[in-house]
């Protein structure tokens, strides 16, 4: 898949997720997913040569990722232990961006207070 694609993919999931909304609270050329308050998309826009995605990771499987796929590093806007970035690359499937976009926004979730946290059953 080429970058535009994975971003293309990654922006289609999170938008069908209960209480996602999104803008461009750091700059014009970020822009950024949340749910409940917490950040767990940010697609790079507007830079033809940076056609990525940055996802929120557990540390351990961000590990295994950078180390499986080339195209995987560690977050480049955020911290560099919690986030990942996916760029094109070879392994790089709608299924493991469908994947990651979706374990991105559980963790972002269970980070917030429970009384924020959209009703999944509505």
């Amino acid at each position: 898949m080429d970058g535009e694609k994975i971003q293309q993919v990654a922006v289609e999931i999170a938008d069908r997720l209960p209480g996602t909304g999104n803008g461009y609270p750091f700059t014009a050329h970020l822009r950024v997913w949340k749910v409940a308050g917490k950040v767990f998309l940010i697609v790079t826009e507007n830079d033809p040569e940076l056609k990525i995605i940055t996802v929120k990771a557990d540390p351990h499987l961000g590990d295994a990722l950078r180390r499986d796929h080339a195209a995987i590093s560690r977050g480049r806007y955020l911290n560099k232990e919690h986030w990942i970035s996916i760029a094109s690359g070879e392994g790089i499937t709608r299924s493991l961006v469908e994947d990651l976009v979706h374990d991105s926004y559980d963790l972002a979730e269970r980070q917030a207070p429970a009384k924020d946290r959209p009703d999944r059953d509505a």
